[in-house]
């Protein structure tokens, strides 16, 4: 008597990617499943996030949906944006959050990639600072313990990565010098930043940089948070940078050399170029490290973007929407860190088709 079995399913109709799934009755019965949790999943989320949720109203009207209460977020928007900064000096706020938007965007060109940029973004840097402080320009001072909300958070993290990354990058070439001393030294500060938590260093930089101060000079905390994470970063950007260096082949060294070039001049028009294409992903890894990490500036007293959604939920009129503010924070990080990343993918792609944009 001949036994029934089970025929091997076909699957020549489906995409390549997708024909491991259906494989066997045992993959199919698996992809069934995680399909229909998924689906299950989507729904849900959709119901409480869009189809219930109160975009408009007060908390009574949240309270009485069963959805998510994004007009909590729309109620507290101003706050998240510019926290306790002086109702006066929000303009200033917004036109500097525009100009450093601004700035980003024209760094994405490679066409304006150059020494005139380098020196734009320090002008703009500087009048960003005094601009937002006042006492200068005929304008009202706003201290900077009022500076918090979403102008910290991006204000942070793109000083930090502006003082880092040279920094950093003196790191690397001093880790590779020569010289045993600065070699030494450039090994110690690596491994030593290396080797503690953020969260310490921002604690030593808040404690023990007033000690090294002259007397009655004193830095402002956010001064000093912005001091902590510069040393962060230079430490991890110098290992990247070190092993980018070691990446390109000796002979572009020695191209470099029977051509006449100096030293310097094979450094920064042969090796760097390469060095730093090499090491795209890793340089971009450690920018969306740095901009999470400014978060932690709460411990220390500062308010971040963070910050101001977790002072809002003290609100006693906004009771009991953390999951939104919380919600609306990943989303926010979420979209900055997946943009750094799409823009690695579209340079790493660029640079290799050596064109031109």
């Amino acid at each position: 008597m001949e036994t029934a079995t089970l025929s091997r399913p076909t699957s020549g109709w489906l995409p390549e990617g997708l024909k491991p799934l259906f494989s066997s009755w045992a993959n199919i019965a698996i992809t069934a499943v995680c399909t229909a949790f998924t689906l299950w999943l989507a729904a849900k989320l959709y119901a409480w996030g869009w189809a219930e949720a109160v975009f408009r109203g007060d908390a009574a009207a949240c309270r009485a949906a069963s959805g998510a209460c994004w007009a909590f977020i729309a109620d507290k928007l101003d706050f998240f944006i510019f926290g306790f900064v002086p109702e006066a000096a929000h303009w200033r706020v917004g036109l500097v959050l525009c100009l450093i938007t601004a700035m980003i965007g024209a760094s994405l060109y490679r066409a304006f990639w150059g020494r005139s940029l380098l020196l734009a973004w320090v002008a703009v840097l500087v009048f960003t600072a005094l601009f937002l402080q006042g006492g200068a320009f005929g304008l009202t001072p706003a201290p900077l313990r009022t500076w918090s909300g979403l102008v910290v958070t991006v204000w942070i993290a793109v000083v930090a990565l502006a003082t880092a990354y040279p920094l950093g990058l003196i790191l690397a070439l001093g880790r590779l010098s020569q010289m045993r001393v600065v070699r030494l030294l450039s090994i110690a500060w690596i491994e030593l930043i290396r080797g503690v938590p953020l969260i310490s260093i921002l604690f030593l930089a808040s404690i023990m940089v007033p000690l090294f101060l002259p007397e009655g000079v004193e830095l402002e905390v956010l001064v000093r948070a912005q001091v902590g994470f510069t040393i962060f970063g230079s430490a991890y950007l110098a290992e990247i940078f070190r092993a980018g260096l070691q990446s390109v082949p000796r002979g572009q060294s020695e191209g470099a050399s029977s051509l006449a070039l100096t030293r310097w001049q094979a450094l920064r028009l042969v090796i760097l170029p390469q060095a730093l294409k090499a090491v795209i992903p890793a340089q971009v890894n450690t920018f969306i490290m740095i901009f999470k990490d400014t978060s932690l500036v709460l411990v220390i007293g500062v308010f971040d973007l963070l910050g101001t959604f977790k002072a809002s939920l003290s609100d006693p009129a906004w009771l009991g929407f953390s999951t939104e503010a919380y919600v609306a924070g990943a989303l926010f990080y979420f979209a900055v860190c997946f943009a750094m990343s799409l823009y690695s993918r579209h340079l790493e792609a660029a640079l290799s088709r050596g064109h031109q944009k």
